[in-house]
């Protein structure tokens, strides 16, 4: 897999990249080392996901150098604090067992207790210190873009938001892209029962069309729009299935039979950027 995005900073990152939402222990371990084996370079996962140190050992065990590797963590809600945000990223490298991340992001705006703008200078900072390469942020809108770039004068290069057929974030998306931020694309392919877009007789329909899988025609929809989408699977079979998405293209007439499918009320559970708290 070598189709790639360049950042508005210059760092190259794949137009795919893996999840890790929920993978813990010695089975996330092998996950993710059947991840990186199987093509994937970019990995993504965050302090309140409580497995960087998981992460770090199948980085160890792979035999992919780390400099061919773009791995991602995140900033949780409760060290927004100018110290605790920076104490938070070298503790995240620590647990990894890192030199630095690719992409550190702030994990939500949490625009109420309303510091996100105190943890995007830190991030500023650790990547001056040279403990991240990138930054960015995740699920901001933008009025919280709009005011780090005010308060700052230095906008995210990644966006990481919910999106997916159910929820295309159409306005957002073209915010970002206006602002030269790449938006990436979390549980982009539903999440269980909750929000089973892979059966919609939409996707199935073009799967049938186009003799691929509905999540191929998930993630290919979503990278033909310019988002980086971080499916996750724990089987080797959909791991590569996921990967193998560059073979194809979707018409302009089907993309947009996928765009209709957006609902205002997408969302997979309450949390609104606009008033959800992170802890």
């Amino acid at each position: 897999m070598t189709e790639t995005y360049t950042l508005a900073d210059g760092l190259v990152v794949p137009k795919i990249g893996f999840g890790t939402y929920k993978l813990t222990g010695a089975t996330g371990v092998n996950a993710i080392t059947s991840a990186i084996d199987a093509g994937y370079r970019l990995l993504d996962t965050a302090v309140n996901y409580e497995n960087e140190g998981m992460v770090g050992e199948a980085i160890r065990r792979t035999a992919v150098p780390r400099a061919q590797l773009t791995i991602t963590s995140k900033l949780p809600g409760r060290h927004h604090h100018y110290q605790e945000a920076i104490a938070t990223i070298e503790e995240s490298l620590y647990r990894a067992g890192l030199d630095y991340y690719d992409l550190y992001l702030i994990h939500w705006p949490n625009p109420i207790t309303g510091q996100y703008v105190e943890a995007w200078q830190a991030l500023i900072d650790a990547q001056r210190f040279g403990l991240v390469r990138s930054i960015g942020v995740s699920n901001f809108l933008p009025e919280h873009l709009e005011k780090l770039q005010k308060e700052t004068g230095i906008l995210p290069v990644i966006n990481q938001i919910e999106l997916h057929p159910y929820f295309n974030q159409a306005a957002q998306r073209q915010f970002d892209t206006n602002h030269q931020i790449l938006t990436e694309a979390w549980s982009p392919l539903g999440r269980g029962t909750r929000n089973n877009v892979l059966q919609d007789p939409v996707i199935q329909q073009l799967a049938e069309k186009y003799h691929h899988t509905a999540g191929q025609i998930i993630l290919r929809w979503q990278t033909q729009m310019n988002v980086l989408p971080i499916p996750k699977s724990t089987h080797l079979k959909r791991q590569i299935e996921n990967l193998t998405i560059f073979d194809f293209e979707l018409s302009d007439t089907d993309r947009a039979k996928i765009d209709a499918l957006t609902k205002v009320d997408g969302r997979y559970s309450q949390q609104d950027p606009a008033k959800y708290e992170e802890f």
